[in-house]
């Protein structure tokens, strides 16, 4: 019950409190972070594990949080979508139900009221609007579309309300994950401390960031070529960070694709890590769309 409480009412003190500790800690991570680049106190170890981790878990939000569990993009085994939801919890986006009420109200309402996080709604279009998109909504909206309304399948899967129940539980683990892998490679405390600085608190907030930067940046600046009722753009420069998000007017064009860039040149790896999950008989019903389907909504942009 406590679940359903969680997604059917506004915001506790103690959500919002828990919002603005995970989104300054990992910033308070970064200026820490600075003088020790500057100071060679990084190692290439601490390095890898960051990037390392840093796939792992954007990756499960990108493919797993987003393109799977919330637009039913392809499918796959229960185990790896478990998987994706445990690794995409360790990013401290929010549970996975959360998250995907939360993406799917945003869609039901895109830059209308209602939209949980729009750069036009409720905040005016301007620098206040956009930091409303990026982090504002975090302490007023995140985690509060009813889940029994936008995610009753997650609902009724009783292994998601047990990752999603858990979720500090994981983001323990993808923190200890660091901290373990340093001890065990350097065999000092010093190590395990560094990689956990590194693999953990930076790591956080670069995911953070960039996966904030779709609900703000691509509804603010960028490019767009389709019909579509909302104020979705494409940005280029955020695609290889973002994982191929950034092609995000692409995807309000066609939620359900499972591949956002839809040009030879839209680099998406998401899309690609998919299209190897098929090739490998690990996803199927992989949803494409088609030159003739993007031709169609290009021509009623025209």
């Amino acid at each position: 019950m406590r679940e359903l409480r969680l997604h059917t009412e506004g915001m506790t003190r103690f959500q919002r409190n828990a919002n603005i500790g995970a989104v300054l800690v990992p910033f308070l991570a970064v200026l820490a972070a600075i003088p020790l680049l500057w100071n060679s106190l990084v190692g290439a170890t601490d390095l890898a594990i960051m990037v390392t981790i840093y796939l792992a878990t954007a990756f499960s939000i990108t493919i797993g949080y987003h393109r799977l569990l919330t637009h039913r993009a392809f499918e796959t085994y229960r185990p790896l979508k478990y998987l994706f939801a445990i690794l995409g919890s360790m990013a401290v986006q929010g549970p996975v139900i959360g998250w995907v009420a939360d993406h799917r109200k945003h869609h039901a309402h895109t830059d209308e009221e209602g939209d949980p996080h729009s750069p036009h709604v409720g905040h005016g279009s301007g620098l206040r609007g956009l930091w409303h998109a990026h982090v504002g909504w975090l302490w007023e909206q995140n985690g509060i579309a009813s889940g029994k309304k936008y995610a009753p399948d997650l609902l009724e899967d009783a292994g998601m309300r047990f990752i999603s129940r858990n979720f500090l539980w994981w983001v323990l683990l993808g923190l200890a994950i660091p901290f373990g892998v340093g001890f065990a490679v350097s065999g000092t405390l010093t190590g395990a401390l560094l990689a956990l600085f590194w693999g953990g608190f930076v790591r956080i907030f670069f995911v953070h960031h960039i996966t904030w930067s779709i609900n703000s940046v691509c509804h603010f600046f960028g490019q767009r070529r389709f019909a579509t009722e909302d104020k979705s753009t494409n940005v280029f420069w955020l695609a290889l960070p973002s994982l191929g998000e950034a092609w995000h007017h692409n995807h309000h064009a066609f939620p359900r694709a499972a591949v956002q860039g839809l040009k030879w040149w839209e680099i998406d790896l998401s899309g690609l890590v998919i299209r190897t999950l098929g090739t490998v008989g690990l996803a199927w019903n992989v949803v494409q769309i088609t030159p003739e389907r993007q031709a169609q909504r290009l021509a009623q942009a025209a």
